[in-house]
């Protein structure tokens, strides 16, 4: 039976760190759905359709991969799509508490969800989407951490609001 994962995240933006991840999750998985969350708590820079568009294009060279956004429930959400695990990656050991938390919270409103967490490539364990916007907004170079579509949007977002 093929096996369906989701990789959920706010992708503010997509980062090489989270294609890292994608691109290991798609020769682990049959289908991986890159799920992005609307989540308006975070304020995010990129709207929702942005952050959509932006991380089709960075994973558009992976044939099993499909990128969509999401407003609701994320187990709701794993439920619509047909996944039974969801991917997360920890890039720290800080990270590994609230990830806990939030996998067994998952797996009691879904007992047929599983989590599996994968650790960034060693070049990638410190690149997060806050710190690259911060670069990026204090005019640092950033295409080595992120696709140069992403790079392009960032440059445009900051040049509008100067």
């Amino acid at each position: 039976m093929p096996v369906a994962a989701i990789y959920p995240g706010t992708f503010d933006p997509i980062t090489r760190g989270h294609i890292d991840l994608v691109e290991r999750g798609a020769r682990m998985f049959d289908h991986l759905t890159v799920s992005v969350a609307a989540n308006p708590n975070k304020q995010p820079l990129f709207s929702l359709a942005e952050r959509v568009e932006l991380a089709r294009e960075a994973l558009a060279h992976l044939p099993n991969v499909v990128v969509c956004g999401f407003d609701i429930l994320l187990v709701n959400h794993a439920k619509q799509i047909g996944a039974h695990v969801i991917l997360r990656g920890l890039r720290a050991v800080s990270d590994f508490e609230f990830e806990f938390q939030l996998a067994n919270m998952n797996r009691r409103l879904y007992p047929d969800i599983e989590s599996v967490f994968l650790t960034p490539a060693e070049q990638y364990s410190f690149i997060s989407s806050s710190l690259v916007r911060e670069v990026a907004k204090l005019g640092g170079n950033i295409a080595p951490f992120v696709h140069p579509k992403v790079e392009a949007a960032l440059a445009a977002k900051f040049a509008s609001r100067k």
